[in-house]
Order: structure tokens, then C-alpha cells, then sequence
């Protein structure tokens, strides 16, 4: 397939062009470079991106199928990207979320794509940003980033994210404290899940308590909101939360600030990707003694790596 049916099906919407063009990222294919460089950067940047994560337990797919829920009845297009934790065998994603939305399966505005965490901790592939663009680019006017839960080293999820929602439920206990040093302070929306369970109100309450001291301006403050995904209990509040943090962001600058950070990141990223292969390389050929300090040997082999490189 060339890239000008993939992306003349990107232009019409069509699932099996989508999912093409993203398995071409994840698989390194020359033609994704091509495909990506010729996206339509006007919809790239009116889309808004949602980051939904959390720990295990908390309801985070649940929520998120919820919300597809209601931007369809907004009619909004929607995408969804579901990071599973990876085989260790195939590096295939393991839990398969779109098994959990299956009730938008039969809509064709609503595009769920798995993607493998392929062994990193951050929970996100390098390709996620990429496939970002492409959702897009495909007319979704919101993405949905869904990824594992592997508490704080979530983090990796700011990185794209326009606005960050982190679902949060009753009786995680120790977890919350984990957190609070990392994710929780940088998330722009706080989510008490199962709202219904005993200590959730306590839950709410240290959350808005996380929340004041976050930001000595009311607007800057990250909300807080209580839900019950299960029965689809304050989605629509937490509708109204999103669209306000997505509103502040545009006007204050801070969604153009995100969004150029998140580029440079993802250069970075996708450097690292690269040179990672000829550096095993080295590692594998390298006849050094396997004593002292590793963290020297690093620094002797990317030296004689850097200069081979730049020649």
C-alpha cells in the first residue's frame, strides 16, 4: 500500500487506513515518516488530548468508556488509545482493551487502537505520540490516552497529554501517599472513582486539600471530581471539568507550552530508539573487563559510540 491511499483513507475515515498507518510507526517502516509528514497539522492542533490514568483497581477503563459515551452524544469523534503492558514474549499488548469498549465497536466514529508498552515503565510506547497525530489527522476532535497501572511511573503520560486526569478510588491507601510526591501534583484533574464506597468522601477531601496547595490561584488549581463509572454518575461534571482546564490552557498559552515540550520529548525518545540498537551492538562486540563502576563503562563506550556516530 502506498502512503497516498494510506492517507487519502485517513482523510475519509477509514479504520483500515488508520490502522495501517500506525502499525507502520510501531514497526519502524520508512513509509511512516512519509505518512507522518504529511498529516493535516490544522486538525493535529485543534484536537484536544486526554490523558486518563491511575492505578490499578481504580476504574480507569470503565470511566473512559463512559466518557467516549458522552462526547458521542456531544458528536464528537472520538480516538482512543489503550497502552497495555507488553507480552514478554511477543511484545504484543497483553490485556486488550478494546475488548472492554466493545459497545462502541459497531460506531465508526469511535477509533480504539491497543498499544503495547513493549517493556518500558513509563507506560507509553515511543509511537503513541505518533499515533496521536494520526487519530487526528482522521478527523478525531478528541484522544483519549489510556495507559497501564504502574502509579508514579505514570509520568510519562504528562508528556503528550493535554490535560491529565488521574482516577483515583477508595482503599488504595498507601498508593495515594506514593503518589503524592509525582503524579498527583501535576495532574490537572483528580478523580475520585466509586464514589459510592465507604472513604470516599475522605478521599475527596484530601484530594482537594492536594489540590489548594497546588496552585495559589483558584484557576490554576488541578479539580476534583467524584464519580461512579459504573452507574455513569457524575460524567457529565467531569465533562464540564475537562472543557474548563482545556479552555484555561488555550488562552493562558499553557496547552501551546505542553504541546512543544511533548515534541521535543518525543525527538528525544525517538533518538534514543535509534541509537539504542548500535549500541547493544557495541556492548556485545565491546572486549572490556566486566569490573568497577558500570556506570564508567557506559560513559568509555558512548564515548567511542558518539564519535563514530559523528564521523
Amino acid at each position: 500500500m502506498k502512503s497516498e491511499d494510506i492517507l487519502r483513507g485517513l482523510r475519509d475515515r477509514d479504520p483500515r487506513g488508520i490502522a495501517r498507518a500506525i502499525s507502520l510507526v510501531e514497526e519502524n517502516d520508512p513509509l511512516a515518516d512519509e505518512i507522518l509528514s504529511s498529516l493535516d497539522d490544522a486538525l493535529v492542533a485543534e484536537a484536544m488530548i486526554l490523558g486518563i490514568t491511575g492505578p490499578p483497581g481504580a476504574g480507569k477503563s470503565t470511566l473512559t468508556d463512559r466518557v467516549i459515551a458522552k462526547y458521542r452524544l456531544k458528536g464528537k469523534r472520538v480516538g482512543v488509545i489503550a497502552v497495555d503492558p507488553s507480552s514478554p514474549i511477543s511484545g504484543g499488548a497483553l490485556l486488550g482493551d478494546r475488548v472492554r469498549m466493545m459497545g462502541h465497536a459497531l460506531d465508526k466514529d469511535v477509533v480504539v487502537r491497543s498499544m503495547a508498552t513493549r517493556g518500558r515503565l513509563g507506560g507509553l510506547c515511543a509511537a503513541a505520540g505518533a499515533a496521536m497525530r494520526i487519530l487526528a489527522s482522521s478527523g478525531c476532535s478528541v484522544i483519549i490516552i489510556e495507559t497501564v497501572g504502574v502509579g508514579q511511573s505514570e509520568m510519562d503520560i504528562i508528556r503528550i497529554a493535554d490535560i491529565t486526569a488521574l482516577v483515583l478510588a477508595p482503599g488504595l491507601g498507601d498508593d495515594i501517599q506514593a503518589m503524592k510526591a509525582g503524579l498527583l501534583e501535576v495532574a490537572d484533574i483528580l478523580i475520585v472513582n466509586k464514589a459510592d464506597c465507604p472513604g470516599a468522601e475522605a478521599l475527596a477531601m484530601d484530594m482537594e486539600s492536594i489540590a489548594r496547595e497546588g496552585g495559589s490561584k483558584e484557576k490554576d488549581r488541578a479539580k476534583v471530581c467524584m464519580t461512579v463509572a459504573s452507574e455513569g454518575k457524575g460524567i457529565d461534571e467531569l465533562l464540564a471539568a475537562i472543557e474548563t482546564v482545556d479552555a484555561s490552557h488555550r488562552e493562558s498559552g499553557e496547552r501551546r507550552t505542553r504541546r512543544e515540550k511533548a515534541y521535543d520529548l518525543e525527538v528525544l525518545e525517538w533518538a534514543l530508539e535509534m541509537i539504542k540498537p548500535s549500541i547493544i551492538e557495541k556492548i556485545n562486540t565491546w572486549n572490556h573487563d566486566r569490573k568497577g563502576a558500570p556506570r564508567l563503562q557506559a560513559a568509555k563506550l558512548l564515548g567511542r559510540e558518539c564519535v563514530r556516530i559523528s564521523e
